[in-house]
This record gives structure tokens, C-alpha cells and sequence, in this order.
């Protein structure tokens, strides 16, 4: 890459040497295990290495990802090109709690902001305790699960916009919806989030939360290597019911598989490839419009070269 050594030598003027990675290999990097090289893979620790990092990807002209924990997505097998900005609780993982206020950077893993929550005795985040990503991604995705959802709790969030300049947003300018919020299509990346939650009895909450990580254990594949949900859930019905009714618990491609503990989960065997995924989501989209009439939607982003 002809604008390595001087990409290089900009970062290493405010970041230390561990924050950057050259030609990273995301299969290292996500939920998935599976994906091919980034360019250069970068950690922040602040928002002001945020504002930086969006400079100097606009100076060279380079395309831009931004990941949270990984947990949500698949890297295409030819990688990316340009540079990704990942979001770690290593670098930019702080939890502070202030009364009912609860802030979190955006690296800090979910299940951590509500372990956390549970100790100070503020309830509205048992939902949390099981899902797979950090605070960032769950705000970008409006995460949920169990009747719960991030909507209910988020007061207000500091992100930077493209240009690397500060930006705040209220909770009730998110837009959060299913599976959705305003950052999927302003441009900003979420640095900091501010949750306020509701005071509640600790036993009651670490009850809650034991109880919906059993049920969470004993229903979903977590011994294998997943985006999560594959797809989001059709109005009226269930994604994995109607995978399962199609009778596709096992089907497999190459190494990818839907997952026969939970149907809407495809997994990966051990060595799947990003096609072979994208293989098998196609079929089961295919097979379940053909039993059902329904199509379905991949919940999982899909990045990268093709």
C-alpha cells in the first residue's frame, strides 16, 4: 500500500504502537472467526483520537469502517480496504456510575454495563446481560432481547462526525426503533453514552439476570462461533421458527451451518469462509419464501471487498 509508511508515521504522532494494526486479519477481530485482512485496523482510547483518526482517513482519502465489539457482522474474504476503527473495552472501555446515570465508553461490553448496573442497584438493563457486543453497537443497533430494548434506558450520546468534529445527541433524537437508529445513516460514531436507569432491589436484578443467561444458554448455540441473530424478525413470526419449520436445523454449506440448537443462528463449524455464509443465508432466504412466502433479512452487517 503506497500510503502505508506515511499513514504510519501520522498515527504513531498520537497513538501507541499497540492502538494499530497493518494488514489485520478480521477473522482475529470478530464473533465469527471468519474475514479477510483489513488494511489497517486502529484502537482508540478517546473521543479525541476518534476526531483524529476521522482527519487523517479524510487527508488520505481512505474508506472507513467503524466496529464495535464484532459481534454483529461478516467480513467479506477479500477484507477490507482502507482503515477500520474498532471500539475494544482494552482501550475505550470505561463504566462510570453516578446515582441513577450510568456513563459508558463506547468499547465497554454490554453484559459489563449491566453487571454493572445490577451492583449499584439500577434495574432496566437485566435484558442485556447476554448479548454479545458493547455499548457503541448496541446504541447503533438498537439492541434487545427479552422485551427489553437500549430505547428504554439511553439519555443521550457524544459522538464525532466524519469531519472529526464533537456532536451530542438527546436520546429522544435517536430514532431507535427495531434493529435501528439515526447513526445507520448520519455518519457519526458513537464515543459515549449516557444510560439512566431506575432503582431496584440487587437481588431481584441478579436474579433476573441468571435466570435470562440460563434461558439464553440453553436456547442459543454460544459454543460455536456466530454473528448472532442471522436475520432480523418478520412482522408477525418468528426468524427461527420458520427456518425451523422449513426443516433447516443442520443444513450446511462448506463450513457454515444453521445451527441446530437455534435455528435463527448460522454458525460457524470451525472453518467456514465468508461466501459459504452468504451461500447458506441465500438458501434459507430462498426456501423459507417458498414454504412460507415470507422473505427474510439478514440482522448481520456484511462488510468488505467482494
Amino acid at each position: 500500500m503506497y500510503w502505508q509508511k506515511t499513514f504510519e508515521s501520522q498515527l504513531e504522532k498520537f497513538l501507541r504502537p499497540e492502538q494499530f494494526i497493518f494488514n489485520a486479519p478480521m477473522c482475529e477481530h470478530t464473533t465469527f472467526k471468519i474475514g479477510g485482512a483489513a488494511d489497517v485496523l486502529i484502537f482508540p482510547s478517546s473521543s479525541e483520537d476518534v476526531s483524529k483518526i476521522f482527519r487523517l482517513v479524510e487527508m488520505f482519502d481512505l474508506p472507513c469502517v467503524v466496529l464495535g465489539n464484532g459481534s454483529n457482522v461478516l467480513v467479506r474474504d477479500k477484507g477490507i480496504r482502507g482503515a477500520v476503527v474498532k471500539f475494544t473495552e482494552k482501550f475505550f472501555g470505561g463504566i462510570k456510575c453516578d446515582g441513577q446515570r450510568l456513563t459508558a465508553c463506547a468499547g465497554a461490553k454490554l453484559k459489563d454495563v449491566s453487571i454493572c448496573a445490577a451492583d449499584n442497584g439500577l434495574t432496566g438493563l437485566e435484558f442485556a446481560c447476554g448479548i454479545p457486543g458493547s455499548i457503541g453497537g448496541a446504541i447503533f443497533m438498537n439492541a434487545g432481547a427479552y422485551d427489553g430494548e437500549m430505547k428504554n434506558a439511553v439519555a443521550s450520546v457524544k459522538a464525532v462526525n466524519r469531519n472529526g468534529e464533537f456532536v451530542e445527541f438527546s436520546g429522544a433524537s435517536l430514532q431507535l426503533g427495531y434493529r435501528h437508529s439515526i447513526f445507520q445513516e448520519n455518519g457519526c460514531t458513537i464515543c459515549e453514552v449516557e444510560l439512566i436507569l431506575q432503582r431496584g432491589n440487587v437481588d431481584d436484578i441478579k436474579s433476573k439476570m441468571i435466570d435470562l443467561t440460563q434461558r439464553r444458554e440453553s436456547k442459543q448455540p454460544l459454543d460455536m462461533p456466530s454473528a448472532g441473530s442471522t436475520f432480523k424478525r418478520p412482522k408477525g413470526h418468528f426468524a427461527g421458527t420458520l427456518i425451523d419449520k422449513t426443516g433447516l436445523k443442520g443444513l450446511r454449506i462448506g463450513g457454515a451451518m444453521v445451527s441446530e440448537k437455534h435455528a435463527g443462528f448460522v454458525v460457524n463449524t470451525g472453518n467456514a469462509t465468508a461466501q459459504d455464509v452468504l451461500a447458506l443465508i441465500e438458501e434459507v432466504k430462498r426456501r423459507v419464501c417458498e414454504a412460507h412466502g415470507i422473505t427474510l433479512c439478514p440482522e448481520v452487517r456484511i462488510i468488505g471487498e467482494e
